[in-house]
């Protein structure tokens, strides 16, 4: 597997595009391409790396805040203006297609019946798993203003963690146990901000869940710049966990 950050930043960031995760599993025929969340900022941002409209076969998202949904109707027009045949699938809780078609109509009326390819819409349920674009995935709620489903994507070798938003929860400790990357939202670095995390918190987690790589997005504007070299301080000070604080453009291979 390989993680792309196409975004790593939080809604109002000017600097930082919206978090979204450009997710490769697999070789040849067995290979997928997923999307992690879909911003205003993130269509832009994935075009630079793939440009063929017919690489992508599924899109998770995480609720249905702007910065990680709102990018979708412009990504669904780009692909019908490319030609695109193949079926995407669009994988959320209960209620993401009608979020989805509202946005696209909003964006573009009249325009989804115009679309030469299909969407298929797969609903996510926290503590459960499901089966989509040849992959695994489970959810768990974790503590946002809106309900959030953290997920964790496997392809029978390695396991990936994408927190969305919120606040760490035991259901989203269990979900991240043993993941070879856990990729959580920090908007602070210590003090707490109602319904996100910490870094020192995603630390913890990362710890207690046994992961081997952490990645740490979605920090507040403000906090990324003043307190870098502090968040860096303290990621130098951990030795029992791989920690990242990706820029975008940045790669892990799993």
């Amino acid at each position: 597997m390989k993680a792309t950050f196409l975004g790593v930043g939080e809604a109002c960031d000017e600097r930082l595009p919206n978090t979204a995760i450009w997710l490769e599993s697999g070789l040849g025929a067995s290979r997928r391409s997923v999307l992690l969340d879909c911003g205003f900022t993130a269509p832009p941002e994935y075009w630079r790396h793939c440009s063929n409209p017919e690489d992508l076969d599924a899109v998770w998202i995480s609720h249905f805040h702007g910065d990680h949904f709102f990018g979708l109707p412009a990504l669904l027009l780009r692909f019908w203006e490319q030609k695109r045949t193949k079926p995407l699938i669009i994988v959320g809780q209960p209620g993401t297609e009608e979020k989805v078609r509202q946005a696209m109509e909003l964006a573009y009326p009249n325009f989804l019946p115009k679309l030469a390819y299909s969407l298929a819409f797969h609903t996510a349920a926290a503590g459960e798993s499901i089966e989509a674009a040849g992959l695994t995935w489970t959810a768990a709620a974790s503590g946002h203003g809106q309900s959030n489903l953290a997920v964790r994507i496997g392809n029978g070798q390695h396991g990936i963690f994408y927190s969305g938003d919120g606040m760490a929860t035991e259901e989203t400790l269990r979900l991240a146990a043993g993941c070879d990357l856990m990729i959580h939202e920090a908007f602070r670095l210590a003090d707490a901000t109602p319904g996100h995390g910490t870094v020192v918190q995603c630390i913890e987690m990362a710890r207690s869940a046994r992961v081997a790589r952490l990645a740490l997005v979605h920090m507040q504007r403000d906090e990324r710049r003043e307190r870098y070299s502090d968040v860096l301080a303290l990621m130098g000070q951990v030795d029992d966990v791989e920690v990242h604080l990706p820029d975008p453009g940045d790669e892990l291979n799993l």
